[in-house]
């Protein structure tokens, strides 16, 4: 533990922005099984919704930093993939 005072805000600030990216992974995981359901379900509207909302995530993610631009991209591609094989 630190004793000087600006490093245990350090200390605090690091765990909320630990917590934060967390969410965000999280969350994009989340859509991801979202959407493969909406494509194993067939329902292309739901689909749509669903991959929307996943590229807005990890846009949102890979903006802040909570996971690196190439994995954002690399899922993004992954799902553009998924949509397209139902088509």
């Amino acid at each position: 533990m630190p004793n000087i005072k600006q490093q245990k805000r350090r200390v605090s600030i690091a765990a909320r922005q630990r917590l934060e990216n967390l969410h965000h992974r999280s969350a994009a995981k989340t859509l991801f099984k979202r959407l493969e359901a909406a494509v194993a379900e067939g329902d292309e509207e739901a689909t749509a919704a669903a991959h929307r909302d996943l590229v807005r995530c990890l846009d949102r993610a890979a903006a802040t930093r909570a996971i690196h631009p190439n994995r954002a991209a690399r899922k993004k591609s992954q799902a553009a993939h998924l949509v397209a094989g139902t088509s």
